[in-house]
């Protein structure tokens, strides 16, 4: 398990969770979203940037991941392998 980003904001009323990452992610990826409130696994089935679907991203990039449940401001994200 080893960490790609943390969350920089939720928008609650569509699901969707900012990421900045600090590694690459693709779509197809196992991730672990934790917190001091939160914690559970999902794969990456879509990610956008600026609005525009992307299959990888890259350090750096902030994209928008459909979540299956809340996360919180700076909860981390982990790959899974």
């Amino acid at each position: 398990m080893e960490e790609v980003g943390r969350i920089s904001h939720y928008f609650n009323r569509i699901g969707v969770a900012a990421v900045v990452l600090k590694k690459p992610l693709k779509v197809g990826d196992r991730i672990r979203i934790k917190g001091s409130k939160t914690d559970f696994e999902q794969i990456v089935e879509s990610m956008e940037i600026n609005n525009k679907k992307v299959d990888t991203a890259m350090p750096g990039d902030e994209v928008g991941i459909k979540v299956m449940d809340k996360v919180r401001k700076k909860d981390i994200v982990y790959r899974l392998d």
